[in-house]
């Protein structure tokens, strides 16, 4: 039996949702530019659909921590949040005044997403096992 909240059951399903949704827009995105070579508003309509599923993701995000009863959860997900920004935005940064200087190449559009992802993952993961180790300790 799942040990899962309804709270983490309806966020899962919501983020599998909009992930999906998500990667078919990038992909369809992506193979349309390829395909038909589109100009103006339909070039700048498929740049931008690929991030509205990523602001859905951040809605759904959202949408747990108010459902979420848990205050120990709630907070270690909005520091692991404010961590993945921190990572994201450092590394967006840094990018940005190295390709703006000519000294590396862009990286493509949809970096700054699964950067963000990982280093809230990440930020998790390093909580957890301090937690885990403290919790040895004493």
């Amino acid at each position: 039996m799942s040990r899962s909240s309804p709270a983490v059951r309806r966020y899962v399903w919501r983020l599998s949702i909009a992930m999906t949704v998500y990667l078919a827009a990038l992909f369809g995105a992506n193979y349309a530019e390829r395909l038909y070579h589109p100009t103006g508003t339909a070039l700048i309509m498929l740049a931008i659909l690929p991030a509205l599923p990523i602001i859905g993701v951040v809605g759904v995000i959202a949408l747990y921590l108010v459902e979420e009863r848990d205050e120990f959860i709630r907070t270690r997900i909005v520091t692991s949040m404010m961590a993945g920004t921190g990572i994201m935005l450092g590394l967006a940064t840094i990018h940005n005044f190295l390709s703006g200087s000519g000294a590396i190449e862009h990286l493509p559009p949809f970096w700054p997403f699964p950067t963000w992802c990982a280093a809230w993952g990440a930020t998790q993961g390093g909580l957890a096992l301090r937690d885990m180790l403290r919790d040895r300790r004493a």
